[in-house]
């Protein structure tokens, strides 16, 4: 934001009302007590292939040791073996396996063996992963096989498995030609009964269609594993005790013993996991193929209307990983969620999606902070970063249709006649895989090139601000306005006159809101979110029907990292879910989630600049340091006395933002008084 805008008035902080309550399992989403038949015999043998990525869960925290140890724990029968490939962190916590170097292990009814290390492996690179499969192929038979991804995870963009020795990951395009290059898919008898990926934000329709015909069933988590991980001695005990269970029912014990150590961690607030059935793949494929060729041909006519509601709707869908600017962008949505939340748009596709959704996932287990999931997510286009957006056109697995769809809302470009040659190459599997790699092309070709926009929202900075006979700061939009936006955020920024310096202390939608008007108003009430007394900054990374989540910048122990709250609105309490380092540099999910204790030394981080000075932009400025008592909690408190600046910013579809003239709060003594220059 400009400083001009601040230096007009005397400046405060900012108005969060929505924010957080005490966690639990939710059972509410309709598979809790589902039960599955067994498949096979007790007789069967069973191969359990473990990809295990150590990364800095395990070079910093030992995770992937404990995962071993966990297994160890479980006394195998004779007919199920684990083959494992361990490798992919700078050093390990165990004995088995040096530092930098990749191992395999085979452990079996008598106990845990070490078969060697592999020279040069990359667990980054598909031909490591080529190779482990042909190893356990050729050296091990069994009537049934699973597969185990692990490591971090970062959705359909970015894939899973980051080697932090090589800095090498897996796509989905290169986890796919992996298992081409060993196996032959079929639909009817896949190679794998099932495949999970125990890392985070992997439960993606593309990560599910790029394994269609390797397996029966997939396993994976929509949000951010905590660092705990699967509970390798809960699943892998069941299958123990029971080898004539299909992976319906390995799934869901894979899930049920999730949350079990989940609560043993004190992590199971956000968590999800889900078990989707193959074979409902194809009938998904054409909804979701259907809900975005639905999306372009409204698109095509009305580009602005459609996309500034198309886009507040997946605002307010359940979204994974954080999705803003502290966290870090994702770009994952929940496909059902999103599907409901554009019904009135998408009249056509949405329920017929919704319910291809709900065949697929066939058991599902979310904490009370991600009741609104389904079990599969979707990519959707959070910050209309061109190369996030190319890293997902590239992946082959995701849908040609809505890979245009986002193609428009990106770049501003849809070619005449598209949504009539998509319709034609999804009926050929030939012209499809053309589609698919011109789409991939174009992404590439164009990600650093400036583009057309559709939206434009500078047309709305300074826009005017009065205040009415109440005291709220209003303004009301026309509805040419209203179709640039797709959010209306407040903003506040404390004037601190002592020290010269304006404080941004985050930013909020909580604003009296009438979409349909187009009439909004402040809804500033003096109080502010404050950790054991502390004024914090805020970032709300999503609003939901029954909860809001926020990301909240802290140094903990002199460690930069984001603190993650809660608000439920039923119990009107915050809750603090921990604090991780969101996403990184390569789009990897932060798994540890580090709760707050007594004596951690907490320093705020706010954004700021001097009031004198000459700086255009806010730069991260440390705030107070203090000591974690006893009982760390977030709460809303009366903001200190003083002047405070508000504006109101809109955002756009694509991500641009203008804001508003400044309205003037000044509390003194709880009264709040609002002027406008």
């Amino acid at each position: 934001m400009a400083k001009v805008f601040f230096r007009l008035l005397f400046l405060g902080a900012f108005v969060v009302l929505s924010l957080l309550a005490a966690g639990c399992l939710d059972d509410s989403s309709g598979t809790a007590g589902k039960d599955f038949p067994d498949a096979y015999k007790k007789e069967d043998t069973w191969l359990i292939h473990w990809y295990l990525c150590g990364t800095d869960l395990e070079s910093r925290f030992g995770a992937a040791s404990r995962d071993i140890e966990e297994l160890t724990k479980v006394k195998l029968p004779p007919n199920v073996k684990v083959l494992i490939e361990a490798g992919g962190a700078k050093k390990w916590k165990n004995s088995h396996i040096p530092k930098k170097k990749t191992v395999r292990l085979l452990y079996d009814s008598e106990g845990l063996h070490e078969l060697g290390q592999v020279k040069d492996a990359d667990m980054g690179d598909p031909k490591t992963l080529t190779e482990f499969l042909k190893y356990g192929k050729e050296n091990y038979t069994a009537d049934h096989h699973i597969f185990i991804f692990w490591d971090h995870g970062g959705g359909s963009m970015s894939g899973v498995c980051y080697d932090e020795v090589t800095e090498h990951m897996l796509s989905l395009n290169d986890i796919r030609s992996a298992f081409d290059a060993v196996y032959k898919a079929s639909a009817e008898h896949p190679p794998f009964e099932l495949i999970g990926f125990d890392a985070c934000l992997m439960a993606t329709y593309e990560t599910a269609n790029m394994l269609h015909g390797l397996t029966r069933y997939m396993v994976a988590s929509e949000e951010v594993e905590p660092g705990c991980g699967w509970y390798y001695t809960g699943w892998v005990e069941a299958l123990a005790k029971n080898t004539a269970m299909g992976g319906s029912g390995i799934g869901k014990a894979i899930c049920d013993t999730y949350v079990k150590g989940c609560k043993i961690d004190d992590s199971e607030d956000s968590i999800t996991l889900s078990v989707i059935d193959m074979s409902k793949l194809p009938a998904l494929k054409v909804a979701y193929d259907s809900f975005g060729i639905e999306a372009l041909k409204k698109a095509e006519k009305h580009p602005k209307k459609f996309f500034s509601k198309f886009t507040r709707n997946a605002k307010h869908a359940e979204n994974y990983g954080g999705n803003t600017k502290s966290e870090g962008y994702t770009n994952m949505v929940d496909m059902a969620d999103l599907a409901r939340e554009n019904k009135e748009q998408m009249t056509k596709s949405a329920e017929q999606l919704i319910k291809a959704v709900d065949d697929a996932v066939i058991y599902r287990v979310h904490g009370i902070f991600r009741s609104q999931g389904n079990g599969i997510s979707s990519f959707h286009s959070y910050d209309s970063n061109k190369r996030h957006y190319s890293s997902y056109a590239d992946q082959k697995s995701a849908s040609l249709p809505n890979k245009y769809l986002y193609r428009y809302l990106v770049y501003g470009d849809l070619p005449n006649g598209t949504v009539d040659d998509l319709q034609a190459q999804l009926k050929d599997e030939k012209l499809e895989i053309e589609g698919q790699q011109k789409a991939a092309k174009f992404a590439k070709e164009n990600q650093d090139k400036p583009s057309k926009s559709n939206f434009n929202i500078k047309s709305l900075e300074d826009l005017a601000v009065q205040v009415d006979k109440d005291g709220y700061a209003a303004f009301k939009l026309s509805e040419d306005q209203m179709d640039l936006i797709t959010e209306i955020h407040c903003n506040l920024v404390q004037m601190d006159l002592k020290n010269d310096l304006l404080l941004y202390l985050g930013s909020d939608g909580d604003i009296h809101a009438d979409w349909k008007k187009g009439e909004f108003k402040d809804n500033f009430r003096g109080i502010w979110p404050m950790l054991d007394g502390h004024p914090v900054y805020v970032e709300i990374m999503a609003t939901e029907d029954d909860y809001n989540m926020y990301s909240i910048p802290i140094k903990l122990n002199g460690e930069k990292c984001n603190l993650l709250v809660s608000y439920s609105f039923k119990d009107k309490k915050y809750t603090i879910l921990g604090a991780s380092q969101g996403i990184d540099d390569h789009g990897m999910a932060d798994r540890v989630s580090t709760k707050l204790k007594k004596g951690d030394q907490v320093t705020t981080i706010y954004y700021g600049m001097t009031i004198s000075g000459n700086e255009d932009n806010f730069v991260p400025v440390d705030g107070e340091t203090f000591t974690i008592g006893d009982n760390p909690k977030i709460s809303d408190e009366n903001l200190k006395d003083g002047s405070y600046g508000y504006m109101f910013e809109f955002v756009s579809p694509n991500g641009d933002s203008a804001l508003s003239k400044v309205v003037q709060f000044v509390l003194n003594k709880g009264n709040i008084t609002a002027s406008v220059n």
